[in-house]
């Protein structure tokens, strides 16, 4: 590794770093200033914005802003909601069980939001330590996102495979992801079961009770959506998002199916699948606002479109930034890593993961690093099994939906904690993805092989 790569890699560092402290649109603006200076200073080559990503986002969050807009998110909200508070006792399990698949249904982390300050008050109305559920609660809700079958990271995953030779299908990757992400959330659920002292014994949040005021703040009223009223609008919307879902996942299993040597979807002229979400998404969206009252002025001002928005402009600087610095040292890359990737395929698994500490977003990570994880030989199987180790941001507490978490836990047991990394979310999240991505990997690598590596052609 020359000297100037050397220096150019720390611009490249020092634009996501700056960036990450800004948060929100910064980090796909400031990583331009990242790709000026690669470019301008350094001459070298522009490397390509993922425009096929930035679409399918841009389809999907715009059906999902109608979604909410109509009134059909807080339908679902109202019966999560419902589920929890029938059965309080299980709120650590029950909590990232609902928020996981919130996530998978919607294709964003955000819209949980709502439901994290009811997590919080079924459990301290409980008298169960809320950082429990919360903290694991937070972390299955980003969890969700390589599980759900129009989410930027599962859709890169697709379409970067494919066009280097590994013809996976949505279906396929979500038979990995789904089974491998619940088991590490399990396991993290179990170890969070009993994490940090009781209430009634834990002397610091005994001292907050002792106030008359942090009380009535703590006890006074209930977070719910169980007043709110549900139209039959709203519900409708719900039932078109859903229609929508079955009819992607339907033709995502004909690029699965093969007929004389050749994939189903091929046989019948049917487009690639980032086409598909793309129509599909628009027209559900459409439908929303044509018959279930979803106004878009009102759908552009949620926070799912919103969220959806900043994520486009993070992927694009970030995944052109990464593509100019890898595109121009692709050749030196292969030469330093093939030796340790050769031996140790598996080991790509902590370079997404170091990567997304630094990337608040697992589909930039994977349309930046999956490229140069297939220059380097990379078998599709392998990335397969270790995709969800590209959520890794939980482990500095600066992600919207983690400070969000502690500020809705009003008992003040979910915390950052004095020295940074001692945070409520580090032990699920370390748990979950370690435990998500072994599973993953030996489901794909040594329980069915043959099955995943029958799709390369």
């Amino acid at each position: 590794m020359t000297f100037t790569m050397i220096v150019e890699l720390l611009i490249v560092l020092a634009a996501l770093y700056v960036g990450s402290r800004y948060g929100s649109l910064a980090l796909g603006a400031i990583s331009g200033i990242g790709l000026a200076i690669l470019v301008f200073g350094f001459g070298l080559k522009p490397g390509t914005p993922p425009t096929d990503v930035i679409y399918i986002i841009i389809a999907a969050v715009t059906c999902a802003g109608t979604l909410q807009a109509s009134g059909g998110m807080d339908w679902m909200i109202q019966i999560a909601e419902k589920m929890l508070r029938k059965h309080p006792d299980h709120i650590t399990f029950l909590a990232p069980i609902t928020t996981f698949f919130l996530t998978v249904l919607v294709g964003t982390g955000h819209v949980v939001y709502t439901l994290m300050p009811i997590i919080c008050d079924i459990a301290l109305k409980k008298n169960i330590r809320p950082e429990r559920p919360c903290g694991v609660a937070s972390i299955a809700s980003q969890v969700g996102i390589t599980c759900s079958p129009i989410a930027a990271a599962v859709v890169a995953f697709v379409t970067i495979s494919n066009a280097n030779g590994y013809m996976v299908a949505i279906p396929q990757v979500l038979m990995v992801t789904i089974p491998a992400c619940l088991c590490g959330l399990l396991c993290a659920a179990a170890a969070s079961y009993k994490r940090g002292k009781d209430l009634d014994v834990d002397p610091e949040f005994q001292k907050r009770v002792a106030d008359p005021a942090t009380y009535r703040y703590m006890y006074g009223e209930s977070a719910t959506t169980l007043d709110k009223v549900i139209t039959k609008e709203a519900k409708a919307s719900v039932f078109i998002f859903l229609a929508a879902l079955l009819v992607i996942v339907l033709f995502a299993f004909c690029q699965m199916i093969h007929v004389d040597g050749q994939t189903l979807a091929v046989y019948l002229g049917i487009p690639k699948m980032n086409i598909i979400i793309q129509i599909i998404m628009l027209t559900a969206a459409a439908c929303n606002i044509m018959f279930c009252k979803a106004q878009p002025k009102k759908a552009v001002a949620g926070a799912v479109w919103q969220s959806g928005m900043v994520a486009v402009v993070a992927i694009y600087g970030i995944a052109w930034l990464a593509d100019t610095y890898f595109g121009n040292y692709m050749d030196q890359m292969k030469e330093m890593l093939s030796g340790v990737v050769a031996t140790y395929p598996w080991s790509i698994a902590f370079v997404f993961f170091l990567v997304s500490v630094l990337i608040n977003s697992q589909g930039a990570v994977v349309v930046a690093m999956l490229p140069l994880a297939y220059e380097l030989g990379i078998a599709g199987p392998v990335l397969l099994g270790v995709l969800p180790s590209v959520y890794g941001y939980f482990f500095i507490p600066n992600y919207p939906s983690d400070i969000a978490t502690v500020n809705f836990d009003r008992s003040g047991t979910t915390v950052i904690g004095k020295y940074l990394l001692n945070h409520s979310f580090m032990m699920p999240g370390l748990i979950c993805v370690t435990v998500s991505t072994v599973v993953g990997y030996l489901l794909t690598n040594v329980l069915f092989p043959g099955y995943f590596a029958s799709f390369i052609h």
